[in-house]
This record gives structure tokens, C-alpha cells and sequence, in this order.
């Protein structure tokens, strides 16, 4: 079984390993019903819709 023939560094492993976890800013979309930005495959919180039927009631 093959072994690294030196240590690696914290450091160096620690840089490795940092693009893994950056977060990213979650994707929005247009809603078609009222022009709100939302996130896809999800319910609009302004307008309540979803697919064009309404799903949530909203208070005005």
C-alpha cells in the first residue's frame, strides 16, 4: 500500500480543502405571477402561487 513519503501541512491541506465549503448565493427567479423574486421549484411568498394555482393564502 502506497504511503506519502512526507507529511503535508496543515496549511497546505487546510488550502486544498477550501473551495469545498464557500457558500453561494441561492438562485432567485421572476415569479410569473407578480414579478416577486423567488427561489425556483418553490412556492411565492408575496403572491402565495405555484404553477399558476394558488397553494398559500397570503394576508393583505
Amino acid at each position: 500500500m502506497a504511503v506519502p513519503a512526507r507529511r503535508i501541512s496543515k496549511t497546505r491541506k487546510n488550502k486544498r480543502r477550501s473551495n469545498v465549503w464557500k457558500m453561494e448565493a441561492p438562485a432567485l427567479v421572476k415569479c410569473p405571477a407578480c414579478g416577486a423574486y423567488k427561489r425556483p421549484h418553490r412556492v411565492c411568498l408575496e403572491c402565495g402561487k405555484y404553477k399558476d394555482r394558488v397553494v398559500l393564502k397570503v394576508g393583505e
